[in-house]
């Protein structure tokens, strides 16, 4: 993004090649456009070298839906996202969120949305910003989403969420199939690509919200040997269309994180998860918080990211690589 101020009352600034220009009718107003458009330029910036590279999990379409012709686009929800959704993902990616000094730690991270839309600012980049503070390398996940057929994605994701009708479930169980399989090709990836981005393979953990909670707890049940976390950790996820919970001795250790008010995720999902994990005598850890909404929002529950810090350097994860 290029920014310029003009001697006569004009602001011309760029973004990808693209030239606009602002006109102020008075000093003061040019001095004000000025300022906020050099926020907007710092703030672009930092999003660009915080997501340095974003990589196609497919080398031609993917799978399943090599038909899907449709376009990804963005949605703002003011209510109560406060934050932008990206839908119609017809191209699985990993957005890459590389850290100034690398620990060895990695997490790829799987936003939710219904299967409908992906809350990639919310759930994705404001997360990765967050880890990469403490030298986690972080992989967003844009994985196969449901089409929307209307100009409001979030609206159409909740009707379909509580008033699902034999169709929209059989479609949405296909899209959640493909969206597994865009996650299984994520992690090994990452592992095989482990070099590149200087992770220590045995580093390497999930995390997911909601729907995407969802895929990474059904990973934590039936990992195989090339998709196997080091660590997940599901957010206010959804376990109960995991037919099959048996917890194998080798699990990895759960992080797990909710809110009792949760109107989506009833919070005895995070508890049995919970309970699972108890009786196989796995690591866990849960946190329950008496407010927060499905979103964790407000304090003390948007706090959860912080212990989830602390519990992934009590467990060894943040530990410097030699």
């Amino acid at each position: 993004m290029e920014v310029r101020r003009t001697k006569s009352n004009f602001i011309m600034f760029k973004i990808n090649g693209m030239k606009k220009i602002i006109l102020a009718t008075s000093h003061h107003q040019l001095s004000v456009y000025f300022k906020t458009v050099m926020c907007l330029a710092f703030l672009y910036a930092s999003l660009i070298a915080a997501g340095q590279k974003e990589i196609s999990l497919y080398k031609s379409p993917a799978p399943g839906s090599e038909d899907w012709n449709w376009q990804e686009k963005e949605f703002f929800v003011k209510v109560p996202l406060n934050a932008k959704v990206i839908y119609n993902i017809t191209k699985p990616t990993l957005t890459v969120f590389t850290p100034d000094s690398s620990n060895g730690c990695a997490v790829i991270v799987c936003p939710g949305g219904g299967g409908r839309v992906l809350n990639f600012e919310s759930e994705g980049i404001r997360v990765a910003n967050q880890l990469v503070k403490k030298g986690v390398t972080v992989f967003i996940l844009k994985y196969r989403l449901a089409q929307s057929f209307t100009e409001d994605p979030w609206q159409e994701m909740m009707n379909a969420i509580r008033k699902p009708d034999s169709s929209s479930v059989k479609k949405t169980s296909l899209i959640t199939e493909m969206a597994r399989t865009d996650l299984n090709i994520a992690i090994r990836y990452v592992k095989e690509h482990a070099s590149e981005f200087k992770i220590d393979t045995t580093r390497i953990g999930l995390m997911g919200f909601s729907a995407g909670g969802q895929m990474v707890a059904r990973v934590a049940y039936h990992f195989t040997p090339q998709t196997k976390p080091a660590f997940v950790a599901p957010i206010y996820c959804v376990i109960t269309r995991i037919n099959d919970r048996t917890v194998k001795p080798d699990a990895p250790p759960l992080f797990i994180a909710a809110a009792t008010d949760d109107q989506l995720a009833d919070i005895s999902n995070s508890l049995n998860l919970y309970n699972d994990w108890m009786n196989a005598k796995r690591p866990v850890e849960l946190h329950i918080y008496s407010k927060g909404g499905h979103g964790l929002r407000g304090l003390p529950a948007e706090s959860w990211i912080c212990r989830f810090e602390e519990w992934l350097n009590a467990e060894g994860f943040l530990k410097q690589k030699n």
